[in-house]
């Protein structure tokens, strides 16, 4: 360019943070230069000419929006990541690991997968309530194929995202039909269920659950929480392997519980994750939603298959209503679509079809049970060994038998959260800060280390 070339900026608009910056931006023979009088000069080098400007300084908009927390679970993954310590381990995150520590994809699913490319099964939309295949076979998976409660068309299944989502459905549900009614949450619950609520603009309060004294279930204390609230409340469980303390009710326990929930005319709320995963059956994981079934109560349940089927990814699960009628389960199915259709609009289809492609066919069946019982068998493996390495480690007299006690797989450990806090910066085991580990991220061989770990975390720190 000439001395006589001419430069013009049509609009500069910065948003500056720090009133004292002075750079100087270079775009070959010509600069940019901030200046400490609020003014800025661009200059052409060659041509010597100098133009000064204002320069609009914009605030965003988003100023206001405080940076969120780490997600308690979610936020243990992202800590071990950044950890280059070879003997790191990570219990967080609820997610089954083989005897190496890699995920796993059943084969069953993989031969599931190969039997849609194989149909040549296209990505259409599919209706808002799901696939019918899936809704149907999701349902018979819960509550028995032969159940009065299916034959009676008195079931209003909608598939969701995930458990997560067919939680939220729930809880919308209940915010929209049952104004004032509040939802009572076990102590300690899932980390996210309170989120669900608050999100959904329900109410919750708590419900005793866990003993410290006895790292076990505080039956009493349920009871007497779920006696005293008000009636029509409605009452989160549990379906099995509760998560975090892996403590579940006794069949006479759950007798009691559907006994006393019955006469105080609540409505149970199911939050069944893990059937089939916890003991490697899916008839005795679903024992408790069926009970109350059989009582004729009312109940909503969701359903999950992120962890019985490894579909962690693929976001499948169901919101379940079992009413009293079908005229009521009709209306009920209406509204949870309606609820649905501005949230998603409708679900995706991929981990519908192999649910529905396992359970719809014998053989397939037949094989993810058998991995079911291998991934469950692997989780109880361990749970022993660290039992047994802890025995023979810790010399103190402590009784340690609530590991084996607990089912599923999370373990509570009883460590506070000064001695979660050793486990990680001592010894690099990341897991929530409640205490709970994730047996499934757990190998035989890293069981002594473990042990090693939670005795002096238990023992030297307070």
């Amino acid at each position: 360019m000439g001395s006589s070339s001419v430069f013009s900026v049509a609009s500069a608009s910065l948003s500056l943070h720090d009133t004292n910056i002075k750079k100087n931006l270079n775009f070959g023979t010509n600069a940019f230069r901030f200046n400490n009088d609020g003014t800025n000069t661009f200059s052409n080098f060659k041509s010597s000419r100098r133009i000064s400007m204002a320069v609009a300084v914009n605030v965003s908009r988003f100023e206001g929006i405080p940076m969120a927390p780490p997600d308690p679970i979610l936020g243990v993954s992202e800590a071990f990541k950044a950890d280059t310590n070879a003997v790191k381990l990570n219990l967080g995150v609820g997610a089954y690991r083989t005897e190496e520590l890699q995920p796993y994809v059943l084969n069953v699913v993989k031969k599931a997968e190969n039997l849609m490319l194989e149909r040549g099964e296209n990505k259409e939309y599919l209706p808002i309530e799901g696939l019918a295949a899936f809704n149907k076979a999701t349902a018979e998976l819960l509550l028995g194929a032969d159940n009065p409660a299916i034959k009676q068309q008195r079931v209003a299944t909608v598939q969701g995202l995930s458990g997560t989502g067919s939680l939220r459905l729930g809880a919308a549900l209940i915010q929209r039909y049952f104004p004032g009614a509040k939802v009572l949450i076990s102590n300690p619950t899932w980390g996210n269920h309170k989120n669900i609520f608050n999100d959904a603009g329900v109410p919750w309060s708590e419900y005793r659950y866990y003993d410290p004294k006895t790292v076990g279930l505080d039956f009493e204390g349920m009871i007497e929480d779920i006696k005293s609230a008000p009636e029509g409340t409605f009452v989160l469980l549990h379906g099995c392997a509760h998560n975090p303390t892996g403590i579940d009710p006794t069949p006479q326990q759950w007798e009691k519980i559907a006994d006393l929930i019955q006469q105080k005319n609540h409505i149970p709320f199911f939050d069944v994750a893990y059937q089939g995963f916890a003991s490697g059956s899916l008839d005795e994981d679903a024992a408790s939603v069926r009970l109350f079934v059989a009582r004729g109560m009312e109940v909503l349940v969701a359903q999950s298959y992120s962890k019985n089927l490894g579909l962690y990814a693929e976001r499948v699960g169901a919101i379940n209503v079992i009413s009293s009628s079908p005229e009521s389960a009709t209306r009920v199915k209406s509204q949870l679509k309606r609820l649905a259709r501005p949230m998603y609009s409708n679900p995706p289809v991929h981990g519908a079809r192999i649910v529905a492609n396992i359970v719809g066919d014998p053989v397939l069946f037949g094989e993810w049970k058998a991995e079911m019982e291998m991934m469950a068998g692997r989780i109880k493996t361990v749970r022993q060994e660290l039992y047994d390495s802890i025995s023979s480690k810790d010399k103190s007299g402590k009784d340690w038998s609530f590991i084996l006690k607990q089912i599923g797989m999370f373990s509570f450990t009883g460590l506070n959260k000064n001695q979660s806090d050793n486990m990680t910066n001592k010894w690099h085991i990341y897991m929530t800060k409640d205490g709970r580990i994730s047996l499934a991220g757990l190998s035989l061989a890293k069981c002594e280390y473990l042990a090693d770990a939670i005795i002096d975390s238990y023992h030297n720190v307070s």
